[in-house]
């Protein structure tokens, strides 16, 4: 409440034109280019020391949260689209299906190497660059 007093902005805003809050994220559609729905957003990876957001984890298949795939996406391979209302990625869903996944259980998963290794299969530069 004083921080609402003192700048006059409203903390439970979850978007404004250029910023959204992570919880209207997560869940959000994700579609490929061809605008066939592909999956939704389970989760944002933020990087700790900067604030970016690093990864988008997809999921992908399975039948009420059973048998789900969860798939890291590099944020930058995400476009809002607002005739989707959701976020439209650059690949196919066979190149989904060959991408790095990882078991939701698996902390052990957010590896350094295996950071690396899911930008080069997307092809694009890593978030510290």
């Amino acid at each position: 409440m004083a921080y609402e007093q003192a700048s006059g902005q409203d903390v439970y805003v979850k978007e404004t034109h250029d910023l959204i809050g992570s919880d209207k994220v997560e869940g959000t559609k994700v579609f490929d280019r061809s605008g066939e729905h592909i999956g939704s957003i389970e989760r944002l990876m933020l990087e700790k020391r900067s604030g970016k957001v690093s990864y988008a984890v997809l999921k992908f298949g399975g039948f009420l949260g059973i048998g789900d795939e969860h798939y890291p996406l590099p944020w930058s391979k995400l476009e809002y689209d607002e005739a989707l209302g959701g976020y439209r990625v650059d690949i196919t869903r066979e190149q989904l299906e060959g991408a790095p996944r990882y078991d939701r259980d698996d902390d052990a998963y957010w590896s350094a190497d295996n950071g690396l290794r899911l930008y080069e299969y997307y092809g694009v530069p890593p978030y510290r660059s």
